[in-house]
């Protein structure tokens, strides 16, 4: 067997297993990237927070987990996923148990302060892209690149499971679980994962490198896709929470499974949107997605009635923001520089990040509280869907080619 010949037959035997592991650490460390929102009820009442001060809290993590995401794609780069993926979920685990003492504390500047270093969790996406993006050939980075951007579907695990373990367990060995398998699952990476036989280390320094990621075009323009995409997808997983107890009146263990359902919707639509990217091409998918996001965001904005009006328009939105997220980093996959890849995916993943801040923020600000109504902030989504609709018909001229 030739050497080449042999490298490629690692490759096959060796995708399935790190793309499960992959997507396993991403899960894990979403979950406890999300670990304040499913709760944000529970400190609201317990510290009296006011709707931006409740807004901030459960907002502040997402700052991290986007502006990290820079230096760890940077990283990935040079040390590879492996050593990464280790490292980030160890590096998580002490500030779960942090954000537990800030809540028995009842402090908010403490909960703001460690909630901040909890962002690490969020890194991880940067990490994991050009680790399976390397495990793959360009004909199936679509499907490999959503498989794995499946396990944003860590939120909805922490939507519906934070709050029932606070219930079951007690609040603080409910963060105490998280803490542990965190540090199990980096043992797991640590000693099955491996890095692609195709991948390379980037040893050029990494503020050059991002540099010369930012100049190209692609970063821009998949930056600014990611930030309505993702970043829609974030900003209703951590503040729905906050919305249905607002709107709906319900409460904290109802409020999180029904976000769980929101997110398991764009969890099984981001694969699909990265095989349909595969098939359809990138900007069809991301079209169609934008188009769909503005029509829900204006009839969510109608406050259909629960259960199945409302659940059914909330999980419209959800896939319609999922097949986005698949689209827009197939589209990443097929135009970034392969030695380029985690650069560009860390500065498009901090857009998406960025993109999930903000949103919460306004949502807070514009709460109309006489009538229990976030229109404003609904119809702000729905312009900000148009205008991406058309700046990804019309103002993206190069296409993805695989």
């Amino acid at each position: 067997m030739t050497d080449s010949a042999a490298v490629l037959q690692d490759i096959e035997q060796g995708q399935a297993k790190n793309l499960a592991l992959a997507t396993l650490a991403f899960t894990i460390s979403f979950w406890a990237w999300n670990m304040i929102a499913p709760l944000g009820v529970r400190y609201t009442e317990e510290l009296g927070l006011t709707s931006g001060q409740k807004s901030l809290l459960v907002a502040t993590p997402v700052l991290v987990g986007s502006l990290g995401r820079i230096l760890a794609g940077a990283l990935t780069d040079r040390f590879g996923g492996r050593l990464m993926f280790t490292v980030l979920l160890v590096a998580t685990s002490p500030f779960v148990l942090l954000v537990a003492f800030a809540g028995d504390q009842g402090s908010y500047g403490l909960l703001l302060l460690f909630g901040f270093f909890l962002g690490i969790g969020g890194t991880t996406f940067a990490v994991g892209i050009p680790f399976v993006n390397a495990w793959f050939g360009a004909d199936r980075r679509g499907f490999a690149t959503g498989v794995f951007g499946a396990g944003m579907g860590g939120t909805a695990l922490s939507s519906f499971f934070t709050p029932r373990f606070v219930n079951w367990f007690g609040y603080n060995v409910t963060h105490v679980i998280i803490a542990v398998a965190l540090v199990v699952v980096a043992l797991i990476v640590w000693s099955a994962m491996r890095d692609s036989p195709q991948w390379a280390p980037n040893t050029d320094p990494v503020v050059p490198k991002l540099v010369a990621a930012a100049k190209l075009p692609v970063t821009w323009q998949m930056s600014f896709l990611y930030a309505v995409a993702f970043g829609g997808f974030v900003a209703f997983s951590t503040y729905l929470p906050t919305y249905l107890k607002d709107v709906y009146s319900f409460d904290l263990t109802q409020a999180g499974t029904r976000t769980a359902g929101f997110a398991i919707a764009a969890v099984i639509a981001r694969p699909v949107g990265g095989v349909l990217a595969d098939k359809v091409g990138p900007r069809a998918v991301a079209i169609t997605s934008f188009a769909g996001a503005a029509v829900m965001s204006i009839v969510v904005a109608l406050q259909p009635a629960p259960e199945v009006p409302a659940g059914l328009a909330f999980v419209v939105l959800a896939a319609f923001l999922g097949l986005g997220t698949g689209g827009v980093f197939a589209w990443v996959a097929a135009l970034a520089p392969r030695e380029r890849v985690g650069s560009v995916s860390g500065l498009v993943g901090a857009a998406g990040g960025l993109g999930g801040f903000f949103p919460p923020l306004v949502m807070g600000a514009t709460y109309n509280e006489a009538d229990h109504s976030y229109t404003v902030g609904l119809v702000l989504l729905c312009v900000t869907a148009v205008v991406a609709l058309l700046f990804t018909a019309f103002g993206i001229r190069k296409r993805a080619t695989a």
